[in-house]
């Protein structure tokens, strides 16, 4: 899935969540900083452009170690140790990146390091999912304005 992709999904799921959570603007941030994270391994990505990122890509592949919930368990888990509030939101836009790109053809490996592919029939950047995007866009907007109406 292209990042616009990821991002609608995360911020549908953000706006479900936000109305439950007691750090509104950690849980925000931190659920967008993990849905970039996945990516990581590539060098076009928004993640992948840092120079700290090369040596990550020197060592895996696209949609390896880092597209798998294995990682994003772990991960949180760390998180949770040092940071307890950040842990969720994290786990949220990481598990959903991950869970987004299982739908394309390309698929993922979601039980690092268990081989077996998850994938499906969406091509990335394809007219699938840019309906798929579509969609999402109006649910945010549907779900922004009856969750936060009170504001409006």
């Amino acid at each position: 899935m292209m990042i616009r992709t990821h991002l609608a999904v995360s911020i549908l799921a953000i706006l479900l969540f936000l109305p439950r959570v007691s750090s509104p603007f950690i849980f925000v941030f931190v659920a967008l900083f993990a849905t970039f994270l996945p990516d990581v391994d590539i060098p076009f990505s928004t993640a992948g452009r840092k120079k700290s990122s090369r040596f990550i890509q020197e060592f895996t592949e696209h949609r390896g170690f880092f597209h798998s919930i294995t990682i994003a368990v772990i991960l949180s888990f760390v998180i949770g140790l040092f940071f307890p509030v950040a842990s969720f939101p994290f786990f949220l836009g990481y598990s959903l990146h991950v869970f987004a790109d299982s739908f394309t053809k390309k698929g993922i490996k979601p039980f690092w390091p268990y081989k077996r592919k998850v994938s499906g029939g969406f091509k990335t950047g394809g007219y699938g999912e840019t309906l798929l995007f579509i969609f999402l866009v109006i649910s945010v907007l549907i779900t922004f304005v009856f969750s936060f109406k009170s504001f409006l």
